[in-house]
């Protein structure tokens, strides 16, 4: 599992240092900076996946600090406070930070923040990366990696060899197979007869189309072969 990186943003060493031992003891790496500005130069030398900031600091403080990595990052900021004033609470929220927490803290109430931050930070990244193993065409999906099938979010139950066909098809839509061609990419072997093709692909469409008759997913190119329609 990949090792999250943490930034102390803290200009008092003994809270920055305290923070960055229990921290490492819990298997993240630490990088520490004393005030916003060298804050800000750490995170264009590292990959940086959460920052503990505190809010009063010289030269650059954690309000402003925030608002400037606010530009580039989008990683979780938890800001460190003497002030428990809600007005400092809702500033600091306000301009991009996404947890507070108010000194003097225990070392367990800030990890159980982090952990908290960095689980909903990871699930947001899960969400926008691209998913290879799924193909999305319109309401239809196809998950690779669990072998189902889904239309408009209800799942749809196919044969192994329903499966194979329709997962052909959707990986390139628009492109028409001959039911020769089809035949010979699922089944692995010369086509002798077509005919059941036209048996699987009548109950793909029962299973996946709302209107058989009027399919709009799988289709037929007459005298050339099926396709899977691409959808706007």
């Amino acid at each position: 599992m990949e090792t999250n990186h943490i930034l102390i943003v803290e200009d008092d060493k003994e809270i920055r240092e305290g923070v960055q031992i229990y921290l490492q003891s819990q298997g993240y790496k630490v990088f520490q900076a004393a005030d916003g500005v060298e804050g800000l130069e750490v995170m264009e030398k590292e990959e940086i996946h959460l920052a503990i900031v505190d809010v009063m600091m010289p030269r650059m403080d954690g309000i402003r600090m925030t608002m400037k990595l606010r530009e580039k990052y989008d990683f979780p900021v938890i800001m460190l406070s003497a002030k428990s004033e809600e007005v400092d609470k809702i500033m600091g929220l306000n301009i991009g930070a996404d947890d507070y927490v108010t000194k003097p803290f225990t070392p367990m109430e800030l990890m159980a923040r982090v952990n908290s931050q960095l689980r909903r930070y990871r699930r947001f990244m899960e969400k926008l990366e691209p998913k290879e193993n799924v193909h999305v065409i319109g309401g239809l999906e196809i998950n690779e990696d669990t072998v189902e099938v889904f239309v408009d979010g209800n799942s749809v139950k196919m044969t192994p060899i329903e499966y194979k066909i329709l997962l052909l098809l959707a990986k390139n839509p628009g492109r028409v197979f001959s039911a020769e061609e089809i035949y010979e990419r699922v089944w692995q072997e010369k086509a002798i007869s077509t005919d059941t093709i036209m048996v699987h692909v009548r109950n793909i469409r029962e299973k996946i189309e709302v209107d058989p008759k009027n399919p709009k997913y799988l289709k037929v190119v007459w005298g050339v072969g099926y396709k899977i329609e691409k959808q706007p």
